[in-house]
């Protein structure tokens, strides 16, 4: 199969019923996505497919033959942060920090989601939505944070999320 990821195109052979997170991190040795409870429950494995956010322990490889995949690895490096990596330095929002790569993928994808004007379960205003702190905890519900770094995670995304409008 083919899959480009972060940029690069990749030409692989795995078995049809290799996730795409084993993919990268037994296959590919990217291993900033973390495998945190390998049910879709934690979000620790949260990658972009196509600018989407999923849940890359419950997706097969296969189904993204041809595709494009961003990983944390493909977000920012540690000599050029993506602006959300710098917001949770800044902000502390990590603790241990293994849930903060499915953290800011899944924020990179929640970002992009209302640029697009797509409305959540808390949203206010269905024609124009806005970023209230609600809103970003409804949007990153699906991922935890076992050490509870939540307030400076929040914190983290809105600071980006003003930066950019």
């Amino acid at each position: 199969m083919r899959i480009t990821i972060n940029g690069t195109a990749h030409e692989v052979e795995v078995d049809v019923r290799t996730t795409l997170l084993d993919l990268c991190r037994e296959h590919l040795g990217l291993t900033g996505a973390k495998k945190g409870c390998d049910h879709g429950q934690c979000g620790a494995c949260t990658m972009l497919v196509e600018g989407r956010r999923i849940n890359s322990c419950l997706s097969l490889a296969v189904m993204h033959d041809g595709g494009q995949v961003t990983t944390i690895e493909g977000l920012g490096t540690p000599d050029n942060l993506h602006p959300l990596q710098a917001a949770f330095v800044r902000h502390d929002g990590f603790q241990c920090g293994y849930c903060t790569p499915g953290q800011i993928c899944s924020a990179q994808g929640m970002l992009d989601e209302v640029a697009m004007g797509w409305a959540s379960h808390v949203s206010d205003d269905l024609d124009e939505v806005t970023l209230s702190d609600a809103e970003i905890r409804e949007r990153m519900s699906g991922n935890i944070c076992r050490c509870s770094a939540y307030p400076t995670i929040v914190d983290a995304i809105r600071d980006v999320a003003e930066a950019s409008s």
